[in-house]
């Protein structure tokens, strides 16, 4: 039995306790009467790819950064023909998105302004590319300088006898204010090249389609793989520090330490085991600086980096030590992804009319191009980026806590952005008068109730979408990147009775069939429990996760789709997936057997 609807957004009751849940987020981000004809009309599905946490407050700017520079770029910016923006709105804490199609009849002359526009970037990639490095490498440096230090009982001399004007409480809200647009001013240069990558992709798909009826998803996606890209590197760090440490001859002592800090304080005893101290010491900057975010990398503040937990990097740089004492090899196949990347598009190529050759490599060429940033960008904007912000913010909070404003750091999260510019504003007329603020008193109160409310809403169990499904899901990014498709629509709708328990679909994200015993990961903080051969079932994975790769069988995840990092990923490391379940990690236990087809998209339990 299937049902002819989700439920709508206006029909969803909050969780026991999490009544006046509202009151957490901006009011341009809920679900109101105002717009309810329109909102209860449209599909939203669940963002459990960036987001798949209740959202903090506070973290509520990173949504708001995406959603507003995509719809932007998309529609004002670069004319993207198919489609507009995405638009968001949070129920019971959980963000819900809705893609915007662009009127049938704007979609000639959008795609006719969209060739000038994007045309433009695709003929000087390389060169606005570098630019772009250049400036986003900029901004992250900015944000790393300010400083939310505790403000002093009194200033240093120096800001008299330097004549700076202005004080250490000014400047707390000069920079935070500097901050938020920075984080915004950065993503709408997120998207500045992304979107219009994934178009060059996109039309390099189609024309395959069109060309070789009956071609895959993945036949396609393998054209193109196999790239040389920095996303990778962090990776390939921990790589190169476990070799350094063979040809130093300081494996043992990393190899017999209980933790880090045992291992470093007797690598300090020798002068091998001092060099290879001062690599770790000299590759955490920038290559630890990799967000444990198991969704969107840098979408909620409270994972921090490697950097934050050296233990996730160190344990890896141990892994692939005992790898190669066992004569493994650990390095990424890229030779043989490359090898099957010629072979393939040699084969496809061949096929074609001779009319048809040209065209073709020009648009292959064009998809490997941007593919680089496509997959790059996430290094410096996701990862980079949202660390320095994150990590600035937390400091301030901090900082709130010495000065008596808060009890705990966890407090700022709790407080919407301009909430917090109230605060620091309240905060600084205290310290400059010498008399009382009221920000103690005043938020202390609103942020415990806003803990309860928090609590009670990560209970809710958050249905897969809301509202009428459509007839098709057609727009590229929502199938490409969500992995939501007009048959996983349909099994959200299913009946639960009629489900399979023994089988889960999703996309088929990276090719090859294994069977191997599961392990649900739902965070990068268990991935040390994952055994060699284990199937690697997640919500999703981030390029945090990435050690791992060299370790698992096969990867299963909840959501994603066939550009998903997920995807992506298992195709360089040769590993099957089966990606966009739904319902594996709810529904698969650590030690089952189970057999992944990443060619089908099927994942079949064997016991």
């Amino acid at each position: 039995m299937v049902a002819a609807t989700f439920p709508g957004p206006f029909d969803l009751d909050p969780p026991p306790g999490a009544e006046g849940w509202e009151s957490l987020y901006n009011w341009y981000h809920l679900f109101g009467e105002d717009r309810r004809k329109a909102d209860e009309g449209k599909f939203w599905f669940q963002d459990a790819l960036h987001h798949p946490y209740v959202l903090h407050p506070y973290d509520e700017i990173q949504c708001e950064c995406w959603w507003q520079a995509l719809g932007a770029m998309n529609t004002r910016v670069f004319a993207v023909p198919p489609a507009f923006g995405l638009e968001q709105r949070i129920l019971n804490g959980r963000l819900y998105v809705s893609p915007v199609a662009a009127p049938a009849e704007q979609i000639a002359a959008r795609a006719e302004e969209f060739g000038e526009r994007a045309g433009h970037y695709y003929e000087r990639w390389d060169e606005i590319y570098a630019e772009w490095k250049e400036k986003v490498a900029e901004r992250i440096e900015l944000i790393r300088g300010l400083s939310f230090a505790p403000l002093p009982d009194r200033e240093p001399l120096s800001t008299v006898t330097g004549h700076l004007g202005h004080s250490a409480g000014y400047r707390w809200e000069r920079d935070f204010s500097l901050m938020i647009t920075t984080m915004y001013e950065t993503y709408q240069w997120h998207f500045e090249m992304l979107n219009i990558g994934y178009a060059a992709y996109l039309t390099f798909f189609q024309f395959c389609q069109n060309a070789f009826p009956g071609i895959g998803d993945q036949s396609v996606s393998r054209m193109v793989g196999g790239l040389h890209v920095e996303l990778y590197r962090p990776d390939d760090e921990l790589k190169r520090l476990a070799k350094e440490a063979e040809r130093l001859g300081v494996s043992d002592t990393i190899l017999n330490a209980a933790h880090l800090d045992a291992a470093l304080a007797v690598l300090s005893a020798t002068e091998s085991g001092r060099a290879w101290a001062e690599d770790w010491e000299t590759t955490r900057d920038p290559w630890f600086h990799i967000n444990a975010d198991p969704g969107h990398p840098g979408g909620d503040h409270r994972f921090g980096t490697w950097d934050d937990h050296p233990e996730i990097p160190f344990g890896a740089v141990r892994t692939y030590l005992e790898r190669l004492r066992k004569g493994e090899v650990i390095d990424r196949p890229t030779e043989r992804v490359l090898a099957e990347r010629e072979r393939i598009t040699g084969d496809y190529r061949a096929l074609l009319n001779p009319a048809d050759v040209d065209l073709f490599d020009e648009l292959v060429a064009l998809a490997r191009k941007v593919f680089v940033y496509i997959e790059e960008h996430v290094l410096y904007i996701e990862h980079w980026m949202w660390a320095a912000f994150w990590g600035k913010s937390k400091e301030l909070a901090r900082s709130l806590v010495d000065m008596g404003v808060f009890d705990d750091p966890e407090d700022l999260f709790f407080l919407r952005r301009t909430e917090v510019a109230e605060l620091i504003f309240d905060t600084v007329a205290a310290w400059s008068t010498g008399a009382p603020g009221r920000g103690r008193a005043h938020w202390t109160p609103i942020i415990a109730e806003r803990r309860r409310i928090f609590t009670a809403l990560e209970a809710w169990e958050p249905p897969p979408a809301l509202g009428p499904p459509p007839e098709a899901v057609a727009e590229p990014l929502t199938v490409m990147l969500w992995g939501i498709t007009t048959d996983s629509v349909a099994g959200w709708l299913a009946d639960s009775e009629t489900e399979d328990p023994g089988t889960l679909r999703g996309v088929a994200g990276s090719p090859g069939v294994v069977e191997g015993p599961v392990r649900v990961v739902r965070s990068v903080v268990e991935l040390a429990e994952v055994q060699d051969g284990d199937v690697l079932v997640c919500p999703a994975t981030s390029p945090a996760w990435a050690p791992v790769f060299s370790r698992i069988a096969a990867t299963v995840s909840d959501v994603g789709g066939i550009m998903s990092h997920t995807a992506i990923v298992c195709r360089e490391y040769g590993l099957p997936a089966v990606v966009g379940t739904g319902r594996a990690v709810s529904t698969l236990r650590t030690g089952q057997r189970v057999r992944v087809d990443g060619d089908t998209g099927v994942v079949t339990v064997l016991d």
